[in-house]
């Protein structure tokens, strides 16, 4: 619902910023991670993730939107919440997160408060293919080439092709030239290359 939030920084908490936006104030919560890099400028943009419960309305800031999808996935696995997701992107920075993932490291997810062994067992179990997918070239997440990907397999899906033989397809056409815009990944893609 709402992508991000751009304005001036009010309040600067380590759980919490505080943005004006058009003389509305919103409450953020956040990790140290985006904490840190917020630094002190008085100008700020947050990509966000907006929750809600049957008892709150809460809104997560990232300072990239890499964390935010790091995020999105740690919620998706069953036993976690959006304050224990919190709480794992404050452990670490997104490539030890992805590393103890792919490590299949339990021990590192049963330092954060509140992850048990079966929940750390959980996390590697169900994000170990979503974060091998994303770590394309030793990127995390995003690089140029990954957003062209995304946007040209988001084309061609809406197009009606099938979400495994586009993205082949595409993988193929970036590996044999990296320099395409999505455009022409879309065309090469339709003319059958």
């Amino acid at each position: 619902m709402i992508a991000h939030i751009n304005g001036k920084l009010v309040e600067k908490t380590p759980t919490y910023v505080i943005i004006e936006c058009n003389g509305l104030g919103y409450k953020v919560n956040v990790s140290l991670n985006t904490y840190e890099k917020i630094g002190s400028t008085e100008a700020c943009k947050l990509y966000t993730e907006f929750i809600v419960r049957d008892d709150a309305q809460l809104l997560y800031g990232f300072f990239e939107e890499e964390e935010k999808r790091l995020f999105q996935m740690l919620i998706s696995v069953s036993g976690v919440g959006a304050a224990t997701a919190l709480l794992v992107l404050s452990a670490g920075n997104p490539s030890e997160i992805q590393s103890a993932i792919l490590e299949s490291n339990d021990g590192w997810f049963r330092t954060i408060k509140g992850i048990g062994t079966k929940t750390a067992q959980r996390i590697i179990i169900d994000l170990k293919d979503k974060v091998s997918k994303t770590n394309l070239e030793g990127g995390f997440l995003i690089s140029k080439d990954n957003t062209i990907k995304e946007e040209a397999l988001s084309a061609l899906l809406m197009l009606g092709f099938n979400k495994n033989q586009a993205m082949k397809r595409v993988d193929k056409i970036l590996r044999e030239n990296k320099d395409l815009t999505v455009e022409e990944v879309v065309k090469i893609t339709l003319k059958g290359g």
